[in-house]
């Protein structure tokens, strides 16, 4: 049975994550996130891609973008993910693939939502335990987004605009959403919709975007669909 293309709708951003094969490595030094970074800035600015949140973990990748048409992110990822295989088999004497399968993406809507998805992003390091405070792990967008430290890769998304009426104000604003952690519901809903591809928001947004795309978008229930039972 052919896969379904991935989600997607005009403006809504999406929540990406890329894995390394077997759960391994895709990081092996400072000088691979640095390329990665440079080589993540040229694709997304070739298939016109905005990235609004990102962190590097060890083994695997998460993005928060928001595409310009359907195939732009398939585009960017594909693009990226090839230049920069390469790189790593070149630089350290090795072949076969570097990634798991296809990425995984999840449409992401509602204010709310969209500024979840940032901190669940930004605060990676954190649940890892490689740092205290997210402004302590080098290899995410939250020194740009909360502390201003621009490195011309971060668009800031309109839900983040929205936060106030000048980068101060906003930035405060935005550092006041990490003084909690997560709650733990949160963090599995976005793990939940991102590793079925579906839409997370609220009711209203994935029935607009059900109405609109004909599909499915919500999260299948645990267990669905029951196996038939013989006669």
């Amino acid at each position: 049975m052919p896969r379904q293309p991935r989600l997607f709708y005009d403006h809504v951003p999406q929540h990406v994550i890329q894995r390394g094969n077997n759960r391994q490595p895709c990081f092996f030094a400072d000088c691979d996130r640095h390329l990665y970074l440079k080589m993540l800035s040229e694709a997304s600015r070739a298939n016109v891609c905005r990235v609004h949140a990102y962190v590097l973990m060890s083994n695997h990748v998460h993005l928060l973008v928001t595409a310009a048409h359907a195939c732009s992110i398939p585009k960017m990822m594909q693009t990226l993910g090839r230049r920069y295989v390469y790189y790593i088999n070149k630089t350290y004497k090795r072949s076969g693939t570097l990634w798991e399968g296809r990425y995984k993406a999840c449409l992401v809507g509602d204010p709310r939502y969209v500024l979840t998805c940032y901190r669940y992003i930004e605060l990676n390091p954190v649940r890892a335990n490689l740092c205290s405070w997210p402004g302590g792990y080098r290899w995410s967008s939250f020194r740009e987004n909360a502390l201003g430290e621009s490195c011309g890769l971060v668009t800031p998304h309109i839900d983040f605009l929205s936060l106030g009426t000048t980068d101060d104000v906003r930035r405060s604003r935005y550092l006041e959403l990490f003084e909690h952690a997560m709650d733990a519901q949160s963090v599995d809903d976005l793990r939940s919709h991102t590793q079925q591809q579906r839409a997370y928001g609220p009711p209203d947004f994935q029935a607009v975007l059900e109405r609109r795309l004909g599909r499915p978008v919500a999260v299948r229930p645990q267990g669905w669909p029951k196996p038939s039972r013989p006669g």
